[in-house]
């Protein structure tokens, strides 16, 4: 998770034009920052890659209990 308000280091980053227009329509509000926006998004990306390993972890374990149908049974079964 992205820390608390820190200290603010102000520095210039190079984007490409519509890439400033997408983070511009991603504000939730005209005076959002686009950090603010950014770190929205990077959040985002954190949990759903969080969620991603867990799902990816219970698969792995049903896989390796048995809980699982290979292609070739699946479609016998459904008459293929």
């Amino acid at each position: 998770m992205l820390k608390e308000k820190s200290t603010i280091m102000v520095t210039t980053i190079q984007i490409k034009e519509d890439v400033k227009s997408t983070l511009t329509q991603m504000k939730l509000f005209e005076r959002e920052t686009y950090n603010d926006v950014l770190e929205r998004l990077i959040e985002d990306v954190q949990e759903l890659n969080m969620e991603t390993k867990k799902e990816i972890e219970s698969a792995i374990k049903e896989i390796e209990s048995g809980k699982y149908i290979t292609h070739e049974n699946l479609a016998k079964e459904m008459g293929f």
